[in-house]
């Protein structure tokens, strides 16, 4: 049976026809601009409206679970202009298949500009990703057989050590610049230029970091640029042409309008709002110069704006605005140096948790900072417990990097100069409140009321003081393979196997192929082409109800097909920000809609280890830096799910109710799920896996089942 394809002209056959074959009418073509032939055929169009047939390659290979033949490869390598000749490889190493193109250039003065960055570039226009070499490598000729045909057993095979990381080194000095930031947030040995930003570990939590410090270095980068260009190579091509977006460096005043997910705290209308919290516990790892560490946390309470907010409530509801700067720095310093290891620990809690009571919205203030010294032999704590309001995770990383700025240059008799502010949190809220009435989301509604509410009356109280927590830990290993091996297979993210191994576990223990979730995320996508946030303190935090279901699927175990169906599904428009918009800061929207009301939460947050990079100062403490909200507040969700990677290691807290759930329950949940993660995992390493969704070829259009249409003409059995 004949199929439609597109055609790339081949100069290999110009001119030539196949004896056996006759010459097909255009008619016979389902439409212009495509080519018709049986698997492995040749053909192409002429000029009086036939097709001649060219041939037949069988020369074949499977790379990633994809059947990719050499011939199309080569074909495309030759349309290059500076290319004359071309022959495609596949190298075999233990467990891994690349591919290898050698190449003739046309002789001539200009050289390939760039050799394997150029060719690379070029052929991304032209075939899909999987059929790109990993190596070029350039020959005065090809060698030939007796018969006159490529010897490809003669071809030069690349030096072992490249072709183990097709490691390419910086050529300039914006590339290099580019090596060392990414080295240094992905906590890698080394980094080549052609690396893929992804398939090192990144994600996009690790992006924001890499935009923050490359606009420190004076390169300006946007989020979706990284996105697109995920190599250095790529990025550097385009990074020097990106106008530099201004933002405010003076102090920031006046009043800020609320935020979605300042309205959906303020929604929740907790017992106690002045204690919902986030705190971080540092070790001090030299002695401390509490004059320094006084001049560091003031000048952060001027960089940052979002740390001088407060909010009021009045007849419509609550109000946040910009204090004025003040003096004062909310540090307070302890001396426990003569209690013993025990007795510090335990008072070090106390006062933990009495410092968590002590913020107030409106009245007092929104962060505290506690220095505890336990002597000569041990390394001092240093506590910051901040408002949830004003922070996130994100946050967290800018605020610790800037204290460590400051308080180095103190320490080496310099000035404080801190890197120049991003967008302000007063200008993105006021975007988001002109954004929410414009007509890119006025059609938003329709989509949340076509949902059902699955709102269930809870007849017992599910309260902070009744939550219990388990962890499930993943091991180095495992998670080292889920950050850098895992996403080539599917073109994925971490969240897309977290939550396809959640699915199948609940589905196995329910029976429902369903699952709905409130989805947590960052929040920091690139709404807007003239801000940057990549350095913005705040709360920026994005929650979306998603209905993840593996219903369409013959085998929910199938771990391939599960992944792509739950990836597609996780595809949501602008990281489902239109959706938060629309429904609290959007002024005419129906009041009379019915909402999703999910009673589980999922949250990744990222990469831990990557907080505090390269510090001589600070890194985390393990003991607990107290109770960040009031015991008596209601908790949103029955169950509650936090992912983030500390040590290496991928640690999945599962909170809950002792009221609404058996501690066995979850324990036998959280083992199921690990399981099913691990044979993700595992799968994902394999030489069968591998595969493409509609959203990786966005532009096209297309169904799964079109798409699988499509790729099956390379990849068959």
């Amino acid at each position: 049976e004949l199929t439609a394809e597109k055609f790339i002209p081949n100069p290999f056959f110009e001119g030539k026809t196949s004896p056996q074959s006759p010459l097909l009418t255009k008619e016979r073509c389902a439409a212009g601009g495509m080519r018709l032939y049986k698997t492995g055929d040749k053909v192409r169009y002429l000029s009086d409206g036939t097709i001649e047939y060219l041939g037949r390659f069988d020369n074949q290979v499977k790379i990633r679970g994809f059947r990719v033949e050499l011939g199309e490869v080569e074909t495309a390598l030759c349309q290059h202009p500076q290319v004359k000749e071309a022959v495609v490889i596949v190298q075999k190493q233990e467990n891994i298949q690349r591919l290898i193109a050698y190449y003739v250039p046309v002789v001539c003065r200009d050289e390939i500009h760039g050799d394997s960055t150029n060719l690379r570039s070029f052929l991304s226009d032209k075939i899909p990703e999987y059929l790109i070499p990993s190596i070029f490598i350039s020959l005065p000729e090809l060698p030939l057989t007796a018969n006159g045909k490529v010897n490809r057993r003669a071809l030069p095979l690349p030096d072992i050590i490249t072709s183990e990381s097709n490691f390419v080194a910086p050529t300039n000095l914006l590339e290099t610049t580019l090596t060392q930031i990414w080295i240094d947030i992905l906590r890698v040995e080394q980094v080549g230029i052609n690396d893929n930003f992804f398939e090192l570990g990144g994600d996009s939590i690790l992006a924001i970091q890499i935009i923050s410090r490359a606009n420190q270095a004076g390169i300006q980068i946007t989020p979706k640029q990284l996105f697109q260009y995920q190599t250095i190579a790529e990025l550097a091509a385009v990074v020097t042409h990106t106008p530099l977006i201004q933002a405010e460096q003076g102090i920031i005043k006046g009043s800020v309008p609320l935020t979605p997910i300042q309205h959906w705290f303020f929604e929740q209308q907790k017992v106690n709002p002045h204690h919902f919290n986030q705190a971080v516990l540092l070790k001090v790892k030299t002695k401390i110069n509490l004059n320094y560490l006084k001049k560091a946390l003031q000048e952060l309470l001027l960089h940052h704006d979002a740390l001088r907010l407060r909010f009021k409530y009045n007849e419509s509801g609550w109000e946040q605005f910009h204090l004025e700067p003040s003096s004062e720095v909310p540090l307070t310093y302890f001396d426990l140096s003569q209690l013993n290891d025990y007795k510090q620990q335990k008072v070090i809690t106390n006062i933990a948790n009495q410092i968590q009571k002590t913020l107030n919205l409106s009245t007092g203030t929104v962060i505290r900072v506690a220095l505890f010294n336990l002597g000569e032999n041990q390394a001092s704590r240093l506590l910051f417990v901040i408002h949830h309001l004003v922070i996130d995770g994100v946050s967290w990383r800018i605020l610790l990097s800037d204290l460590q700025t400051a308080y180095e240059q103190l320490s080496q008799g310099k000035p404080i100069k801190l890197p120049l502010k991003t967008t302000s949190f007063k200008q993105w809220s006021e975007y988001l409140q002109t954004y929410a009435n414009s007509d890119e989301i006025s059609n938003f509604s329709s989509h949340i009321n076509s949902s059902k509410s699955e709102n269930h009356t809870n007849k017992f109280p599910n309260t902070i003081a009744t939550s219990e927590q388990i962890d499930i830990i993943l091991s180095p290993q495992y998670t080292q393979a889920l950050l850098k091996q895992v996403p080539q297979a599917y073109n994925t993210q971490i969240n897309d196997i977290l939550l396809t191994a959640l699915v199948q576990t609940f589905a196995q223990q329910t029976g429902k192929t369903s699952l709905l979730i409130d989805l947590e995320g960052h929040g920091r996508s690139e709404l807007f082409e003239n801000l940057n946030l990549s350095r913005t303190v705040g709360w920026f935090t994005n929650i979306v109800p998603v209905n993840l279901d593996l219903a369409e699927l013959q085998d929910i175990n199938n771990p391939g097909e599960a992944i792509k169906c739950i990836k597609e599904q996780l595809r949501i428009p602008n990281n489902g920000i239109d959706y938060n918009v629309w429904r609290y800061l959007k002024t005419d929207k129906i009041q009379s809609i019915t909402l999703l009301t999910p009673e589980i939460s999922f949250n990744y947050l990222g990469q831990f280890d990557s907080m505090l990079t390269a510090s001589n100062i600070f890194e985390l403490a393990k003991e607990s830096s107290g109770l960040t909200q009031d015991i008596n507040s209601e908790r949103p969700y029955l169950l509650e799910i936090n992912g983030s990677i500390i040590e290496e290691q991928l640690k999945l807290s599962w909170t809950y109710s002792k009221h609404f759930y058996d501690k066995s329950v979850i324990d036998n949940l959280g083992e199921k799920y690990l399981e099913a993660l691990i044979k993700l995992i595992e799968h994902c390493q394999s030489p069968e896996s591998g595969g493409y969704t509609p959203s990786d070829f966005s532009l096209a259009e297309l169904e799964q089942n079109q798409l699988d249409d499509i790729l099956g003409q390379v990849d068959f059995e």
